[in-house]
Parts: C-alpha cells; sequence; structure tokens
C-alpha cells in the first residue's frame, strides 16, 4: 500500500489518507493479535516476548542494559525491572553484573530463552512476510 502524498496544512486529508491509515492501523492489529495469541501458545506474555527480542536484537551486541531495554520498550524503568524478574523466575534470561562498570546491570538470554526467541521470530517473520506491504515510503537522498 502506498499512502497518499500528504494533504498541504491547512487542506482538508483525502478519504483515501484516511483508507490507508485505516488499513495500516488493520493490518498491524491483526499482526499484533497473531503475536498474542502465538506468545501465550508458548506459555509467555507478549511482553516477555518483546524482551527477548529485544535483547537478542540489541545492535552490536548480545546483551542490553535495563535502561536500554526500557527506552526500546517505551516502558518505565521500574516495570522493566519487574518484567526482567518475571523472564529470570522462567529461566529466559539473567541479570549479571558488568564487569566494567559495576553500576550497570547486564542482561542476557540463558540457553532456553534463546532457543525461544529463536522458535518465536521464526513464526513471527513468516507471520509478516505473509502481509501485503503496508506503507511505502520515498527512499532517503544519497540512500
Amino acid at each position: 500500500m502506498t499512502l497518499p502524498k500528504a494533504a498541504p496544512p491547512g487542506r482538508r486529508m483525502a478519504k483515501a489518507d484516511f483508507e490507508a491509515l485505516a488499513e495500516f492501523r488493520y493490518q498491524l492489529r491483526r499482526f499484533l493479535r497473531f503475536s498474542e495469541e502465538l506468545t501465550h501458545q508458548h506459555g509467555i506474555t507478549p511482553l516477555q516476548y518483546q524482551l527477548m527480542l529485544q535483547v537478542k536484537g540489541f545492535p552490536g551486541r548480545s546483551w542490553a542494559t535495563v535502561a536500554e531495554l526500557a527506552e526500546r520498550l517505551q516502558a518505565k524503568h521500574h516495570g522493566v525491572v519487574a518484567l526482567i524478574s518475571r523472564c529470570e523466575a522462567l529461566g529466559l534470561v539473567q541479570r549479571q553484573a558488568s564487569q566494567t562498570d559495576l553500576r550497570r546491570v547486564e542482561v542476557r538470554l540463558t540457553p532456553e530463552g534463546d532457543q525461544r526467541i529463536e522458535q518465536l521470530a521464526r513464526q513471527h517473520r513468516a507471520e509478516l512476510q505473509s502481509l501485503p506491504r503496508l506503507v511505502d515510503l520515498p527512499a532517503r537522498a544519497g540512500a
């Protein structure tokens, strides 16, 4: 789906704009619903999946700090600490004091968490590939 060009300031949006936005939200919600059902079938919550995904997918390394995870999940620090504790109790992640900065806690996947995220991410990727292309944005200059 290609989004129509933005309406100039002061002009009302066209029907096609609303249709494109509505379709995007519909497909996004369908995907999120798929994810909710899949994670529950595997005995975890969608947030636990998101936490593991952010640890596994953190750019450039195999761990992330609590503050980094809070940013990536767009959640409050104390909420992420509680989420990490629940994932730790399930054997999915482990906390480790940083070797370079003892104030920093590194969150890493356990072998069980690594196996679980691999399986779930494969299924999420297949579902994403089955969706229609949602948005075609113009390429950035020089890209």
